[in-house]
This record gives C-alpha cells, structure tokens and sequence, in this order.
C-alpha cells in the first residue's frame, strides 16, 4: 500500500453519492473519520452485494486501511465515492475509493479485506471473480501488516464497549475504531481540520465482553493508538499530518 492505484480504464467501478447528516458532523461541521469509514463500508456491501460476492456466500473482513484526506470536508454537504477493486492476492482483495465533496473535500482511500467462506474460513478467491479482476489490472496485494507497536511504556486508558458497536458478525464494527481515534486526536496529535494521513491496522476483532485499553503515543503531529485486550494488541491506528 505504498502507492495508491489510479482508477482503472477498463473493469468495473461503482459510483455512489452519501448526504452528509448531522451524526456523521464534528461540533464545527467537519465530517468525521467514523463516518466517512461508515461511507467507505457501505458503498462496498453495495457493490459485493450486486455481483454476488456478499453474504450469505462471501465474508469480507477488512485487514488494513489508510486514509489519505488531501482536502478535509470542512463544509461538504454530499460525498461522491468512487470504488475499484485494486489488486488480488490468493484469499485477499484490495479495495481503492475516492471521495469528492460538494464543497471541495477530498480523500483517496485504499484498504486490503480478507474473504471468508461461509463456514467463518479464509477461503480461495476463483475465476469468477473476473468482474472484479479486469479492474485490477493484474497488481497484486498483501495482507501483512506493518504499523508499530506503541513503546511499553506507553499510557493505557480504558475504552468501555457498547452494545450498539458490535455489528451483525458479533464483533466492534470497522467504523467504531475511528471514534476512539477521533476522541484521541482532538485531544493530542494531528489537526484533523488539515490534511492527514490515517492508517489502522485490524489485528484480530474486538467483542463485546472484552475489557479495551486504549493505549497512547502521541507527539507532535503524529498520533499512534493500539487497542489493546490484556496484553494483546487488537488493532493499531496511526494518524499523521500532510504536507
């Protein structure tokens, strides 16, 4: 995920447009990280759902993420998003979208999701997934994962779960991360009302019964969050400024 893969000439892409709704708001109008990691997944179990690569037959587990917000969505009241399939991997797709606001925001986004089989399992992707293949032109994506651990050292908060964060799997939704990095960096960290680069990394899920610690390294302009049950780090987010 170094480098993010252009729209594709040939294959197939989806275009949706989101209105922007008073939850999706910080206090001063920003449209936040959750809720533009809700826009992302959403528009992504549309399209899975129109090929037939969604439930009950497919699962998608997202791996890993990064946001790259070029321009933040200060004033936007509609996001068009803009999705492709970016690369393949033996039980691993990647998935590219880019976002444009009616005011002028914008983001590229690219992300790496796991396919499960019905039976919970990582499972081969075969040729009929030729209707996402043309698309991504034959580049190729890994599942590793590469951001840091934050020091030992580093201060622990507890994070209590809600029932209305675990999703239809039984685990705390993809979007419920980026509240926590959201309520982290207006603390600490980068200005989300300028350009940032956001990055999270899914370890293993998180449910409902498990007793989260946020654990925090923040300096400057950069924010490392890992989501932390016991001694085993869950999830870790990273959030740095641009330019």
């Amino acid at each position: 995920m170094d480098a993010l893969v252009p729209a594709p000439a040939r294959g197939r892409t989806v275009t949706r447009r989101r209105r922007v709704r008073l939850c999706d708001l910080d206090a001063a109008g920003r449209v936040r990280l959750d809720a533009l990691a809700r826009f992302l997944q959403d528009v992504a179990i549309d399209d899975v759902e129109e090929t037939g690569w969604g439930l009950p037959e497919h699962l998608w587990f997202i791996r890993r993420i990064r946001i790259d917000v070029l321009t933040p969505f200060l004033e936007d009241r509609e996001v068009e998003l803009r999705t492709w399939c970016s690369g393949l991997a033996r039980v691993a797709a990647g998935r590219r979208w880019s976002l444009r606001g009616d005011r002028g925001g914008a983001a590229e986004v690219d992300s790496v999701w796991i396919h499960l089989g019905p039976d919970g399992r990582p499972q081969r992707i075969g040729a009929e997934f030729g209707v996402y293949a043309e698309a991504a032109g034959g580049c190729r994506v890994s599942t590793r994962l590469d951001l840091p651990d934050p020091p030992a050292d580093a201060p622990r908060a507890s994070w209590p779960l809600r029932a209305a964060d675990i999703d239809l799997h039984g685990h705390v939704n993809n979007a419920v991360y980026w509240q926590a990095v959201e309520e982290r960096a207006l603390r600490s960290g980068p200005d989300l009302r300028r350009p940032l680069r956001a990055r999270l990394d899914y370890r293993a899920p998180i449910d409902l019964g498990d007793r989260l610690e946020l654990v925090e390294d923040a300096a400057g302009d950069r924010l490392l969050l890992g989501f932390a049950v016991g001694n085993e780090l869950r999830a870790i987010a990273r959030l740095e400024q641009l330019g």
